[in-house]
């Protein structure tokens, strides 16, 4: 954590406390059959058991890339064949400089994981995508990067269609 001296929009001094962060990654995974891979886990900050994609925070120098690879088949036991890059985005750039950056991952296919976590219980969830959208709706999906990236999906497959 850091505390920057900046002046608001009146010209006046002042401080702000700012969260450092390395960055992180997530992951859209999607499945043949138009159903997006998720975790579930204990988040302590929130209280309670989440409804999420795969992430994680980038080590020291890791490309997104290679950091999105290790993450999904950590998680979820999987890799991808296409991975695209779709965007990036900050959580909370009032207090935080935490970056996500959000890959696309399909052409999924059961892996080898060579590492894991021992502190993180992870469980998987497979959700079609056409349910997304009232599970948000309704409050089973809370957290904001797998808002946006199910958001996404959503409107990707409402363009593929329109196409046909």
């Amino acid at each position: 954590m850091r505390q920057d001296r900046v002046e608001d929009a009146r010209g006046k001094a002042a401080f702000r406390e700012i969260v450092e962060h390395p960055g992180a990654v997530a992951i859209l995974a999607l499945n043949d059959n138009l159903e997006a891979v998720l975790v579930k886990q204990h988040r302590q900050p929130a209280g309670e058991v989440l409804l999420e994609i795969p992430a994680g925070k980038l080590e020291p120098n890791e490309e997104t890339l290679s950091c999105a690879q290790r993450e999904l088949l950590e998680e979820t036991g999987l890799k991808a064949e296409q991975w695209q890059e779709l965007s990036c985005f900050y959580t909370s750039p009032g207090f935080c400089d935490e970056l996500i950056y959000l890959y696309l991952a399909e052409g999924l296919s059961k892996g080898v994981a060579t590492t894991s976590d021992p502190e993180e219980n992870i469980l998987e969830a497979v959700i079609p995508l056409s349910q997304a959208g009232s599970m948000i709706a309704d409050g089973l999906i809370k957290d904001g990067k797998t808002i946006i990236a199910l958001q996404y999906a959503m409107l990707k497959k409402k363009i593929l269609t329109d196409k046909l």
